[in-house]
């Protein structure tokens, strides 16, 4: 290994059932480095830190770590953190209920027989040097989430860890709170600490890191100086030029016009998720999309417009009318359908049939005093089904037995039922196959044509363009620019997103 380099890994291959996740994929961390690793969903950014600190095995490759010999086998969290690779997630880990000192060696030497001043005065000492603003005998749960969060780094520190593993660290933090974190990681990396920095933050990943690698559907992008690489390049090694476009459906598609009928209007909308305060409109027959990269806030928008988070603020109107929407059922009696992102957490009810999945929205908006009768029931089931070409053995079959394809199919029929006159799809394509895609796609353009309104979701650029009259870009959780016409073509969107022109540089 090269003099400063504290971390290599080489070919890493780790497959699951059916998911070639990672496929000969190569990183490299420096000694007193800040490494941004990129990417979007199911890129393999997860997988490569799970075999990095023992969660999962790798199928191939090898690691090595400065000052071992040979390449070393990692099975275990244990091992990880014997080798000094310590990682903080975004969740906390900790325990509130005990102090800071307490969380900071906590599971180290027999509990039962610690000398608590001795404990509080070494913590004292390591966060006086750390310059955390934290006193070692407060309750952890009485500190804010940023100081939690230097909390467990202070404790992987203690660890003499080589390698810090930061997933998600700010996500849940205001601008202030993300500047102490990043106060502390620049005294880390003085230290000669290798930081692996996972975020979806644009503008953080310029300010505080110094290299970055981007993974793509498992694989390696590549290796960059942040310095050296502009914006627009990175949100293009993200988002890759070469996703396949299933069919040009662009001539079926209508041009937007910005006279037709408003069917939802938002001013100031926010939400308990932490998206800034947006103005939104979508018109009769249209449909527009929402995008941005992976924690842009383009789903956090959608779930406040169907109040499926709580919302903290904003006015609405529903065809002219101002309403009140701080629940889903206020939303469905608006005519307002919404098809989640998470289609197995949020979407469908594994353990009920396709029937019962099929008329639950239905069934909500009629009220659970008013059953639909089985005989209703079935003939809604068979004539949907049929409409959308659902793959299933019967209309009685548990819904965890279909294809992702069918499962997403069978919720799209649900909120088709309640005939609504705006349909808000987040990621309704994700994980489907290329056919389906292209059934979902025509089913949307079809709903418009019949003056349904529809907003549309997609981490594909190329599947937004292909059915989207306007796009909404989001950056960071607030919105950055609209793009309609001739601006709806990808280096636009690139170029919005990253905030600029790409001859401008960074």
């Amino acid at each position: 290994m090269e003099k400063d380099v504290v971390l290599t890994m080489r070919g890493i291959y780790k497959e699951f059932p059916g998911v070639k996740a990672l496929q000969n994929v190569d990183f490299t961390l420096r000694q007193g480095e800040v490494h941004a690793l990129m990417g979007e969903n199911g890129a393999g950014k997860s997988t490569l830190v799970k075999v990095l600190t023992g969660v999962h095995e790798k199928d191939a490759g090898e690691i090595r770590i400065a000052g071992r010999e040979g390449p070393v086998s990692i099975r275990s969290p244990q091992d990880a953190q014997n080798l000094g690779i310590s990682t903080v997630y975004q969740e906390i880990t900790l325990c509130p209920n005990l102090t800071v000192a307490e969380n900071m060696y906590i599971g180290r030497g027999n509990y039962k027989f610690v000398n608590r001043r001795a404990q509080e005065k070494k913590a004292s000492i390591l966060l006086e040097k750390l310059n955390i603003p934290a006193k070692a005998g407060q309750q952890l749960g009485n500190c804010s989430l940023a100081i939690q969060q230097m909390v467990a780094i202070a404790r992987a520190v203690d660890m003499d860890c080589k390698v810090l593993i930061l997933d998600e660290p700010t996500s849940s933090l205001d601008e202030h709170e993300v500047e102490l974190l990043f106060t502390l990681m620049r005294d880390l990396k003085s230290r000669g600490v290798g930081i692996i920095f996972i975020t979806h933050f644009l503008e953080q990943v310029y300010e505080v890191c110094d290299k970055i690698t981007v993974l793509r559907n498992g694989e390696l992008v590549g290796e960059y100086t942040v310095s050296e690489l502009p914006r627009v390049k990175l949100i293009s090694a993200m988002l890759g030029k070469d996703m396949e476009d299933m069919t040009n459906l662009k001539n079926q598609k209508r041009p937007y016009s910005a006279n037709a009928d408003v069917v939802y209007e938002a001013e100031n909308l926010s939400s308990s998720e932490g998206v800034r305060p947006f103005n939104f409109r979508i018109n009769k027959g249209e449909v527009n999309g929402f995008t941005g990269l992976l924690g842009s806030g383009r789903s956090e928008s959608v779930r406040a417009i169907f109040a499926a988070d709580r919302v903290t603020g904003g006015k609405v109107k529903v065809n002219g009318k101002g309403v009140r929407i701080t629940r889903p059922k206020e939303a469905m009696k608006n005519g307002i359908g919404y098809l989640p992102e998470d289609r197995k957490g949020d979407g469908i009810i594994q353990d009920l049939s396709v029937r019962e999945n099929l008329i639950l929205a239905l069934q909500v908006l009629n009220g659970f005093t008013k059953p639909l009768s089985r005989a209703e029931s079935e003939k809604l089931a068979d004539e949907y089904i049929a409409l959308l070409e659902i793959k299933t053995a019967s209309k009685e079959t548990p819904i965890k037995s279909l294809s992702g394809g069918n499962q997403q199919k069978v919720i799209l029929a649900r909120w088709l039922l309640t005939h609504p006159q705006y349909l808000i799809l987040d990621e309704p394509t994700r994980g489907i196959d290329v056919g389906t895609k292209l059934e979902i796609q025509k089913q949307v353009l079809k709903l418009a044509s019949e003056g349904v309104s529809v907003t549309f979701i997609s981490s594909e650029i190329q599947e937004m363009l292909s059915v989207c009259q306007r796009l909404i870009v989001m950056r960071d959780r607030k919105i950055v620019g609209e793009l309609m016409g001739d601006d709806l073509e990808q280096d636009k969107i690139m170029q919005t997103i990253a905030g600029g022109k790409a001859e401008n540089g960074k």
